[in-house]
């Protein structure tokens, strides 16, 4: 089965407006690509690294859906009472009172083994509705709001949803372009930060005290902040053994911030931050713990990438 890189959303600092656009709900997941070729499947993340292990009953769905050969784009979930993503729920799947797995899926690649991806996305979109029906457990087709961009934002806003993600109906699928045909639009502030080094524990807490983290600014790691809090037990016990197989005399920062109990790791490790701001100074302001990313490389953290 031939891998298709999916195609990535420009950021957006303002909403973008026009009767092409459409707005769909941005979730805070894992994204994924799922194929299924001469009865195989396999899912596989931005990255091309392969999920298929890690989620059966998502191939199992997949495997029942009519039609023969064929690839759908989406966002592999954990849904919170309110039905709205969470990315620390994903973390916790699997887990004591943990969410299961959903598959929102907004795009069709390829169906009965012929390509779609250069027809426009209205076309796609309809073939994708009229493949996956009403089907919503586990897959689900990626929830859309109106087609006026400010109210879609509004909307989003007070849902409690990561964003919104704007796309030109006209546009074709672009495999591993990131396109200005499709913009997201942040509600919530979470962003990707590079892992490098962490400070001992104090009081009651084990393992770790705040993780040091920051943004590769050309070829340097740039400093942005410690992050102390979005802990539970079970993530502290988890995040230890991985730090200590990464431990390192030297600091990955350049330059080094005056910490004087930190521990040094090579920089291998993507978490996922939620935050209220950036300061003056440009550091992190009230950031917390959401998980880690398994699916996005360090290098691709970077400042001038940033989310603000």
């Amino acid at each position: 089965m031939k891998l298709i890189r999916p195609m990535l959303a420009t950021l957006s600092p303002a909403i973008v407006e026009g009767p092409e656009w459409v707005f769909e709900e941005k979730y805070d997941g894992i994204r994924a690509v799922g194929g299924r070729e001469r009865g195989t499947i396999r899912i596989w993340s931005r990255t091309l690294q392969d999920l298929t292990a890690g989620f059966p009953h998502v191939v199992a769905a997949i495997a029942a859906l009519p039609d023969g050969d064929l690839v759908v784009d989406g966002e592999l979930v954990a849904l919170d009472a309110k039905g709205v993503s969470r990315f620390q729920l994903l973390q916790r799947r699997g887990t004591a009172g943990g969410s299961a797995t959903r598959y929102a899926v907004f795009d069709l690649l390829i169906l009965e083994g012929g390509s779609l991806m250069g027809r426009p996305l209205a076309e796609r979109r309809a073939a994708l509705e009229r493949l996956l029906g009403r089907r919503t457990d586990p897959l689900f087709v990626s929830r859309r709001v109106v087609r006026d961009g400010k109210a879609a934002y509004r909307e989003a806003k007070r849902r409690g949803w990561e964003g919104i993600i704007a796309k030109d109906e006209r546009s074709h699928y672009q495999p591993g372009v990131r396109s200005p045909f499709w913009r997201k639009v942040k509600v919530r502030k979470e962003s990707e930060f590079v892992i490098g080094g962490y400070t001992a524990p104090k009081g009651g807490r084990q393992h770790l005290g705040a993780l040091l983290v920051g943004l590769y600014d050309g070829l340097k790691l740039r400093y942005v902040g410690k992050v102390g809090t979005g802990f539970t037990q079970e993530t502290l016990e988890m995040l230890s053994q991985k730090l200590e197989r990464l431990r390192t005399d030297k600091s990955p920062f350049d330059p080094p911030p005056p910490i004087r109990d930190a521990t040094w790791i090579r920089p291998k490790l993507v978490a996922q931050l939620a935050y209220a701001e950036w300061t003056a100074d440009g550091k992190l302001r009230q950031p917390a713990f959401l998980g880690l990313r398994t699916d996005k490389e360090p290098s691709e953290c970077t400042w001038s990438g940033r989310e603000r």
